[in-house]
């Protein structure tokens, strides 16, 4: 593609932004001009980019209208603060953190709905949904002619490094204390992390479920183009550094052809089939890997209507980042 096209990052330090920037240059974005950025506390610090190294500065000076597409790889405060003055300097926008609503900016996943980006106008908005969402829909989308899906059910397995740099220190610095009979003081998580595993990610609302919970429903209804698909979910914190795992249960109202879901997964875009009788984990398979891990895929026990499954993606690579370049490609191809 001849016609390059600036671009700014958003919490260029963090663990996605750098993913973000890494699968840029891996994937020959078209870039120009390539503009890191980062609170004051972070600005300064240098990110490499085609064998440079590029310094970040502070989000609060940059002028938008410098570039046509930025990433908001932050948290969701800095996606409010930030995103109007975007916008208003006519900049399109690809949202990681969720902070914008579906009207003014859909979750896109290009291997579920690629083609809701038709319908929208410049400048655009987007949002990348949570890495949870992600690996779901690429998984979920192409069974959806299969199945007369009523119900789905997961348990979220969840890596520490969605949580940050902080988080993925802190499980390594527990790691070391214990294997070395040192007496353990949480810090970053509320108690023991390392070799355990905590029931929720957050805090709960009165209802007893957590935001991310909350956000990984309204984000999979609206990719999936299923509003009233009922979901339950719950999301555990695992000792793990980087990848997320999920059992997930597809309840039918008829009953499921294994062969078919099975040339379907494996047909798909953006899914590798494990074998039946072997399956994938996070460290072995999905970390570092573009596609969502499928395996241990069966009917129920007692229930020919229902399929049972289990997933491993790279959270902060196939879940986050590469999802989001994903969904630029398509817009600089089509849109911008």
């Amino acid at each position: 593609m001849s016609q390059s096209f600036d671009i700014a990052v958003i919490g260029a330090t963090g663990t996605v932004g750098e993913t973000l920037v890494q699968i840029l240059e891996e994937r020959d974005f078209p870039v120009g001009n390539l503009h890191l950025l980062a609170s004051s506390e972070s600005a300064g610090h240098s990110v490499p980019f085609h064998g440079k190294n590029v310094r970040v500065r502070e989000v609060d000076e940059f002028d938008f209208s410098k570039v046509q597409l930025v990433f908001f790889a932050a948290g969701p405060a800095v996606t409010l603060s930030f995103a109007p003055r975007a916008t208003a300097a006519g900049c399109s926008l690809i949202d990681l953190s969720g902070a914008l609503p579906a009207d003014q900016a859909p979750q896109v996943v290009p291997e579920a709905n690629a083609a809701i980006l038709a319908g929208l106008k410049k400048p655009f908005q987007v949002s990348s949904p949570s890495p949870s969402a992600t690996a779901l829909a690429v998984v979920l989308a192409p069974l959806l002619g299969l199945l007369d899906l009523q119900r789905v059910s997961l348990t979220a397995c969840l890596a520490v490094s969605a949580q940050g740099r902080e988080a993925v220190s802190e499980l390594a610095r527990q790691t070391a204390e214990l294997l070395n009979v040192r007496p353990l003081e949480p810090a970053f998580f509320d108690r023991q992390m390392a070799f355990n595993l905590l029931a929720q990610v957050g805090a709960p609302d009165a209802q007893g479920h957590t935001l991310l919970e909350k956000r990984l429903v309204r984000e999979l209804r609206q990719v999936l183009s299923l509003p009233l698909l009922k979901i339950s979910v719950t999301c555990i914190q695992a000792p793990v550094f980087f990848g997320d795992s999920y059992s997930v249960t597809l309840q039918s109202s008829s009953a499921v052809d294994l062969a078919k879901v099975n040339a379907a997964l494996e047909a798909a875009s953006g899914i590798e089939l494990v074998e039946a009788g072997d399956y994938p984990t996070p460290v072995g398979d999905a970390v570092g890997q573009d596609v969502v891990y499928v395996g241990r895929v069966r009917s129920g026990i007692d229930d020919p209507a229902e399929l049972n499954v289990w997933l491993a993606s790279d959270n902060v690579r196939k879940g986050a980042a590469l999802n989001a370049v994903q969904v630029a490609e398509l817009l600089i191809k089509d849109l911008l």
